[in-house]
């Protein structure tokens, strides 16, 4: 028998002592490796932005997170437009950023060799329109110095970049930049106030959805552009981008985004109800959620990953001197993760 006073008893309590102290160290590092880790991200105003706001509402990028043995909380920050989006995203105060394709090839094209901003995956295809209340404009070009067409941000936004594309067809090579002088910055909501208004100088809005909807609900208003038009049939309009140290830093925290992602898409899929209920809930929107509904389930507007006509804007930014370098293919400017996809 072993007494505890013993040199024997002194020397197993300090055995059991070390191995309870060895156990403390290595639960503590446990815990210290399962910390949260935060992530900042970035959306905008509009329906569109649908399949973030159910990641939002439903804790999708948490809950993904921790299949993967990460433990995340996030931080939702909205803007009113694409270049302010990408000046957080440089500087470092966001993680994951989401607007049209011309924000995106323009960070894509600015940091290329740097940060080497790139695409993580599409939100959407959806048309863009644009309308006005001057019963005189029934092309684009019958606009006048009279009128101003208001949208997100003048030159870099994916309305300006299709409206520029829209003015090479309509006034020939070289023109794109005609309608320039005439275009606002203006964020979607406050956009349809001062044309609605009637009482601005703003007589001719280009926008998303809802906003674009909405607005033609008043006799006073009607289509002049159709960005399906434009680019010859269904387009991206939003996607979500990243920067490649980010993603190569962060993998598992990009694989849950992208499963998050999707696992949104296919919740409007199965149930565009109640999609539209908590999208209405999460903007504080005074539209009936069954309009919503409606405009989630319009066929012009498809719930993807998929990116399409990138090229398109690529090419035609890359001649118009907006894009320094044109990508050879669609997936230079998005993450692997989507190269399989059908894109174009």
């Amino acid at each position: 028998m072993i007494g505890k006073h013993s040199p024997r008893g002194r020397r197993h309590a300090l055995t059991l002592l070390l191995i309870l102290v060895a156990a403390m160290l290595v639960l503590c590092s446990g815990f210290a490796g399962a910390q949260t880790r935060t992530v900042r991200i970035a959306k905008q105003y509009g329906v569109s932005y649908l399949p973030l706001t159910i990641m939002e509402e439903g804790k999708l990028l948490e809950e993904h997170g921790k299949r993967l043995g990460v433990d995340l909380k996030t931080e939702w920050v909205q803007f009113t437009g694409g270049p302010p989006m990408n000046e957080a995203i440089i500087s470092g105060n966001l993680e994951f950023a989401s607007g049209g394709v011309g924000p995106l090839l323009t960070i894509w094209g600015k940091t290329r060799g740097s940060l080497d901003v790139k695409g993580v995956a599409a939100l959407n295809s959806m048309p863009l329109y644009l309308n006005t209340i001057n019963p005189n404009v029934k092309t684009i070009k019958d606009f006048t110095d009279k009128d101003r067409i208001a949208l997100p941000a003048v030159k870099v936004s994916i309305q300006a970049i299709t409206l520029a594309m829209a003015a090479e067809q309509a006034f020939g090579a070289g023109q794109q930049g005609k309608l320039d002088a005439l275009t606002v910055t203006l964020g979607h909501p406050d956009g349809m106030v001062q044309m609605m208004g009637g009482k601005s100088e703003i007589t001719a809005h280009f926008t998303s959805a809802p906003f674009m909807y909405q607005e033609l609900e008043d006799k006073r208003v009607h289509k002049v552009l159709d960005s399906y038009e434009v680019l010859g049939g269904p387009h991206t309009f939003n996607v979500v981008w990243a920067t490649t140290k980010y993603r190569n830093d962060n993998p598992k925290i990009v694989e849950a985004f992208i499963t998050a992602l999707d696992d949104a898409m296919k919740q409007i899929a199965k149930d565009p109800a109640a999609a539209a209920a908590m999208w209405v809930k999460n903007e504080n929107s005074k539209l009936p959620p069954v309009e919503v509904e409606r405009l989630i389930r319009l066929p012009e507007n498809e719930w993807t990953m998929v990116p399409k006509k990138i090229m398109a804007y690529a090419e035609f930014m890359n001649r118009a001197g907006l894009l320094s370098v044109k990508p050879a293919q669609w997936q230079d400017v998005f993450f692997p993760d989507t190269h399989k996809l059908p894109g174009s």
